[in-house]
């Protein structure tokens, strides 16, 4: 069995030192846009990295010229999980980062997880795309991301001796316990409850505005789903951990 190099202690209220770094930027970049830039120039930091649709259309592309040009084009793909649209929507990214993100950093590494949480931030934006196909609206947030996160832990945190499995384990090894594969992990109440609360949250959100989560605009709930498909797919890739075979 794989295991993971675990700190005896980890700073603040026993975070990984990976999370409490994206916490950390994600708080900061957003105080900069807040206290030290001008509309204009925030502004401008929104051409340069949230994902607006209408970029990929190509007859608007030729009426309006983007600052970064191809290369914005491609990086606002992850570079607008680093904005947010209030303080109450990076509030509630870090705190469920927090929760979630956590579980999988600790199994995963540094490495594998700030990867698995990118691609999952890439496929929110992909999601986006699809359905806002030449929206004018940007998106903006770290959601994709940690919805990737949340479904990425899901796949392991309610195993038996897992840190949330109905015989849970305090130790470390908890974050290191075999994953049932995908169809099968859907047999559990708990991983199978989980998704459907989620999923029907998500519905809500897409029916009701935004305030239900401060971001102050409709939230974009298909980037949260691309984000949390992605992460429940692509787990068995990024996992360290020898998966558990029935004899």
């Amino acid at each position: 069995m794989y295991q993971n190099e675990t700190p005896k202690s980890e700073p603040v209220f026993n975070l990984p030192t990976v999370i409490v770094a994206l916490g950390l930027i994600l708080v900061a970049v957003h105080l900069v846009r807040t206290y030290l830039l001008t509309m204009q120039q925030d502004f401008l930091g929104l051409l340069l990295f949230a994902f607006w649709p209408v970029r990929y259309v190509e007859h608007e592309i030729v009426s309006m010229a983007w600052p970064g040009g191809d290369i914005t084009k491609i990086s606002s793909f992850l570079s607008y999980c680093f904005l947010h649209g209030g303080f109450n929507h990076l509030f509630f990214n870090v705190i469920w980062m927090a929760a979630f993100g956590t579980a999988l950093a600790r199994r995963f590494g540094t490495a594998r997880f700030l990867i698995f949480s990118a691609i999952c931030g890439v496929a929110g934006a992909a999601a986006h795309l699809a359905a806002y196909w030449g929206d004018s609206a940007p998106l903006i947030g770290a959601s994709a991301a940690i919805s990737g996160q949340m479904s990425g832990s899901i796949r392991f945190v309610f195993e038996m001796g897992g840190p949330l499995g109905a015989f849970r384990s305090g130790s470390p090894h908890a974050y290191n316990v075999p994953a049932s594969p995908l169809v099968e992990s859907f047999s559990n109440p708990q991983v199978l409850g989980f998704v459907a609360v989620w999923f029907g949250i998500n519905l809500l959100f897409g029916l009701w505005s935004a305030p239900l989560a401060g971001e102050g605009a409709n939230i974009a709930w298909q980037a949260h789903v691309g984000g949390f498909v992605a992460g429940l797919i692509l787990f068995r890739f990024f996992d360290p951990v020898k998966r558990y075979h029935p004899q």
